[in-house]
C-alpha cells in the first residue's frame, strides 16, 4: 500500500508500538510531556470511501504518566482528570476528509463526562507487512486544544507573573494498528 486510497479493513491499535500523548507548557519556561500507557482502539479504514470509515480509542485516564509520580497523582486527582468519576476519555470519529497523505479526522473528545467536537490532522506514515505476518499501517497526528474546555481548570499563579500550566495543550499520537479483517 503506498496511499491512504489503497487501505481498506478494520484494524486495532497496537499500544506496544503507538503512543498517545500530550504537551502542556510548565511555569510558562518548559514543556511537559506526559502520555497515557493503556488504551484500546479500534478502526474500520476504507481509503477509496473515507466517508464509510469508523474510529473509537478508549484512553485509562489513570495510566497518566509524566515520569513524575507526584505529578502524575495530581492530574489522576479531582483538580484535574478526577479519575475516581471518570476513569476513561472517548474519542470517535464523525467525519474522515483525505487530503492527499492527510486524514482529517473530526470527532467526539469525550473527557471528564463533556464531549467536544475536535479536528485532527493525521499524516498517513505508511503500510507494511510485519515479519510475523500482520497488515500493519500508521499514522502521526497532533492537534492543540485549551484543556478548560473539559473542566481542567486548576491552576497557580507564579510571582513572576503568568500561571503554572499553560491552558493550551498539545494532544500528541504516533499510531501503528494491525489489520484484522
Amino acid at each position: 500500500m503506498s496511499s491512504i486510497a489503497d487501505v481498506k479493513g478494520t484494524y486495532v491499535l497496537d499500544p506496544s508500538h503507538s503512543q498517545i500523548g500530550f504537551v502542556a507548557r510548565h511555569a510558562m519556561v518548559t514543556k511537559v510531556r506526559g502520555t497515557f500507557d493503556s488504551y484500546t482502539g479500534t478502526a474500520t479504514v476504507d481509503g477509496a470511501a473515507p466517508e464509510t470509515s469508523s474510529l473509537e480509542v478508549t484512553i485509562d485516564v489513570a495510566s497518566v504518566s509524566t515520569r513524575d509520580e507526584g505529578r502524575d497523582g495530581h492530574l489522576r486527582g479531582a483538580d484535574f482528570f478526577d479519575v475516581e468519576k471518570y476513569p476513561t476519555i472517548t474519542f470517535v470519529g464523525t467525519g474522515f476528509d483525505v487530503d492527499g497523505d492527510v486524514v482529517n479526522v473530526t470527532g467526539d473528545l469525550t473527557i471528564k463526562g463533556i464531549t467536544k467536537p475536535v479536528t485532527i490532522p493525521f499524516e498517513f506514515a505508511g503500510a507494511a507487512k510485519d515479519p510475523f505476518g500482520n497488515e500493519r499501517i500508521g499514522f502521526e497526528g497532533k492537534v492543540t486544544v485549551n484543556r478548560r474546555d473539559w473542566d481542567l481548570t486548576w491552576n497557580a499563579a507564579l510571582e513572576t507573573g503568568g500561571l503554572l500550566v499553560s491552558e493550551k495543550v498539545v494532544l500528541e499520537f504516533e499510531v501503528s494498528a494491525i489489520k484484522q479483517a
